[in-house]
């Protein structure tokens, strides 16, 4: 295939290939010996410059040194967006550790699944997430539990967080265990520094996914697959200002998206990274008008709730020059109304958790198209391949797969998968996909049964197994439908057994999946029938009940 023929479509500036690429780590070390004083990070009314930053960073590694964690263990993150989450993340990579992101929204049956699956040696954890921890810890045998709290990095008293009166209402820990963040630190403190920088393809980070197969599994990615996305990413914005941008930071980073168009590239670019630990729409639109940041990556929800916030035409959000946006496709109407209102350029791109995750985004300043993915990132291959892997014409509909730096290295303990997710380098993205003639790319369906709500990847197979636990339950199919704000949200059809049908409500189901699975998950909508459309042979007909 001649790529030539798509790069024809690139933004001016936007080079075809990538510079030499290095492990994050070394280039967060280059970062803080060349810009030391520059702001790094700025939560919540604090700021940590590069120097800080690196130094954190390096007696986190010292300290998981010193508590017996040893090169290619996994250390399991479970935490918001904060400055705790920067210097484990890279202090765990510094040490040679393999980083586990964890979901804080997870319950503790979530957790003890991906916790026993990874053979994660150590956890760092909210404070406020302890209970959770608590239920499952006498089933692990970890080498250290970090405990810290948003307060251990913020300018005023945690009780200005927490008041007395959630405290009261049961929403604070009453027992804390582990060792507190800043005791682990100055246990760092006095330990050796690592002698030895990661390597490219060491393993860096086991992002948990469901693939096709909806069974959550870890995608091995890494340092040059981390490294690589980012500066693919950085790379598709001509005019990235290195040492002089400003990114917002309120995409999860435990989401690989988050992890790399905000965290990874604030680092590879010297910019200044704005966190926030979750999406609240007024305090977003504080923090623009307040910090001015120049880069603005989200999810189509986050921009659906500025275009329709009546707070909105109160702030100033003119510095934003540039938003891209994945997990979920993005509406045209809400990319024009967001752009009309911010002046930035709004772009969608694609992408999926094997790949680190960006392939494609639309230009940001070039000809884009309404529906398209775009075009494939420098140094990404891509084509539409029929069910032999053969490479398709443009206008035919076959899979999308994809070759690149930034493609995984395979799933975690799962070689069956991987050999059929991955052939001959080429990722096989399960999704089914066309290519125009000018080497556009739109995604016609989604992987099977997948539902993307809010930006977060669910499957059905995952919550018809909780609501099948239910004692009254005799099916259960779950499906996406369409949700104007979260794009499609979860809507679950159940079958009860007999003698069941008055004792047993939509609230009672509601409230049984709440307490085994993380709340994006639980079905929003239900319908309870007599029975569920089938094929002959016994199988659901989700997309009769779609």
């Amino acid at each position: 295939m001649n790529e030539s023929l798509w790069r024809e479509h690139y933004d001016d500036g936007v080079p075809f290939q990538l510079p030499p690429l290095e492990p994050l780590p070394t280039t967060l070390r280059r970062v803080a010996e060349r810009q030391p004083r520059s702001i790094a990070i700025e939560f919540l009314g604090s700021r940590i410059r590069y120097r800080r930053l690196w130094n954190e960073a390096l007696r986190f590694a010292g300290a998981l040194a010193a508590s017996g964690v040893e090169p290619g263990d996994r250390v399991a993150l479970m935490l918001p967006n904060s400055p705790q989450f920067v210097v484990a993340f890279y202090g765990a990579l510094l040490a040679g550790a393999t980083v586990v992101n964890v979901n804080p929204m997870y319950t503790a049956r979530e957790l003890a699944h991906q916790l026993g699956d990874s053979g994660a040696r150590a956890l760092v954890l909210l404070d406020l997430l302890w209970p959770r921890f608590e239920e499952i810890q006498d089933e692990f045998a970890l080498k250290t539990v970090v405990r810290t709290g948003l307060q251990d990095y913020l300018p005023f008293p945690k009780n200005r967080l927490f008041p007395l009166k959630a405290r009261r209402e049961g929403n604070w820990p009453q027992r804390l265990g582990g060792t507190p963040w800043k005791a682990f630190l100055r246990r760092g403190r006095e330990a050796a520094a690592p002698t030895r920088e990661p390597q490219l393809d060491d393993l860096a980070l086991l992002q948990y996914t469901g693939g096709t197969t909806g069974t959550p599994k870890g995608a091995m990615l890494t340092h040059r697959n981390l490294a690589g996305n980012a500066q693919q990413v950085k790379a598709w914005i001509p005019d990235f200002r290195d040492g002089g941008e400003v990114i917002l930071g309120v995409i999860p980073f435990f989401h690989v998206y988050g992890m790399t168009v905000a965290m990874n590239l604030a680092v590879v670019g010297g910019a200044r990274l704005v966190l926030l630990p979750r999406w609240d729409t007024k305090l977003t639109l504080e923090t623009i008008q307040r910090t001015r940041p120049t880069l603005f990556p989200g999810v189509p929800t986050m921009y659906v709730a500025i275009n329709t916030s009546p707070l909105t035409p109160r702030y100033r959000l003119d510095s934003i020059r540039a938003c891209i946006s994945g997990s979920a496709p993005l509406p045209v109407e809400v990319a024009q109304t967001f752009e009309k209102i911010t002046g930035a350029k709004l772009v969608e791109g694609y992408g999926l958790t094997e790949s680190s995750p960006v392939t494609h985004a639309n230009p940001i300043y070039g000809r884009r198209k309404k529906g398209s993915i775009g075009l494939p990132l420098p140094d990404v291959e891509a084509r539409i391949a029929d069910p032999e892997g053969r490479p398709l014409p443009p206008g035919e509909v076959g899979e999308l797969v994809v070759k690149g730096p930034n493609v995984m290295k395979g799933y975690w303990n799962r070689p069956e998968e991987t050999a059929q997710t991955l052939k001959d380098g080429w990722l096989f993205t399960g999704d089914v996909a066309r290519m125009d003639a000018e080497w556009y790319f739109y995604i016609v369906d989604r992987k099977k049964d997948m539902i993307i709500a809010g930006g977060y990847n669910i499957y059905p197979r995952e919550v018809e197994e909780v609501l099948y636990q239910h004692p009254a339950v005799k099916e259960a199919a779950v499906v996406g439908v369409p949700d104007a704000y979260r794009g499609e949200t979860v809507k679950a059809f159940v079958v009860l057994k007999e003698g069941y049908a008055d004792e047993v409500s939509e609230e009672d189901l509601r409230a049984f999946a709440r307490e085994r699975l993380a709340a994006y998950k639980v079905p929003k909508l239900w319908e309870f029938r007599d029975d569920l459309p089938k094929t002959a042979v016994g199988k659901i007909l989700r997309r009769m009940l779609k």
